[in-house]
């Protein structure tokens, strides 16, 4: 799923011939209403979850050229449906009275540069503090592969730049998911369903990680790259084949 990154910058607000792009139309608050819900499910499962703490991380969907994504310092607990803030892929707000997450350009720089549709944006325990220790979290199991490969650390930024935004996109150069130095993790895919898995799983392997780490006098054995590669193939056709859930095959 991951493609190689454009090179527009983070801000810009212009198309591709370098003209202005006119403004999109307002989107109708209606037919956005049922990803606004899962937005806000998924946002509050990861405070559940002991993946974020408060009100850090962020949570975003796209539909169409309409990004819906929480709102800035507001407890997920407290969203409703008035609560919905929607921006077009230029960050102007299109829906809406609360003013969007600081990560915002993070979000839309992954946006405009790759085919997602849903982006989990998390504070993790493990996945921060492996972001302190090494450019990239050691292969230390398979379910690598489902974010494209090995993960990397992008460089650290101040939270909510165009300076972080470039960062995370070259972190996630083939990759679908990437850790931010001393920050947490990213993670993009096409369903927020599966962005949240992912990330959670990106987490547990930070775990495993930094405990067989920790073992004094030995060392995690490693995959190594073609096992991971065969890993990740595997894993593109895991789970059931598309259709209605338990069906059997054609």
């Amino acid at each position: 799923m991951a493609r190689e990154t454009d090179e527009r910058g983070v801000g810009d607000e212009r198309d591709e011939r370098g003209e202005r792009r006119a403004p999109s139309a307002v989107p109708d608050p209606a037919a956005l209403a049922p990803a606004w819900r899962e937005v806000v499910a998924t946002a509050r499962r990861s405070t559940r979850d002991g993946l974020v703490v408060g009100t850090s991380g962020n949570v975003s969907a796209r539909v169409g050229d309409t990004v819906l994504v929480t709102p800035s310092g507001v407890p997920y607990d407290a969203l409703g449906p008035r609560d919905m803030v929607a921006v077009d892929l230029d960050g102007r707000v299109r829906v809406g009275h609360l003013r969007p997450t600081s990560e915002l350009p993070l979000h839309l720089a992954i946006y405009r540069a790759t085919d997602a549709r849903a982006i989990v944006h998390t504070h993790a325990v493990h996945a921060t503090a492996v972001s302190t220790l090494v450019t990239e979290l050691p292969a230390v199991h398979y379910m690598a592969g489902a974010l494209g490969g090995p993960v990397r650390v992008a460089p650290y930024a101040l939270y909510g730049s165009d300076e972080l935004a470039r960062h995370v996109l070259a972190a996630l150069r083939d990759r679908t998911g990437c850790l931010l130095r001393n920050h947490g993790t990213v993670v993009y895919a096409d369903t927020l369903r599966r962005a949240y898995e992912h990330t959670a799983q990106l987490e547990w392997m930070c775990q495993v990680w930094l405990a067989a780490a920790a073992v004094p006098g030995r060392a995690p054995a490693l995959l190594t790259a073609a096992q991971l590669d065969e890993a990740t193939d595997r894993l593109r056709g895991y789970g059931q084949p598309p259709g209605p859930a338990g069906a059997p095959p054609a």
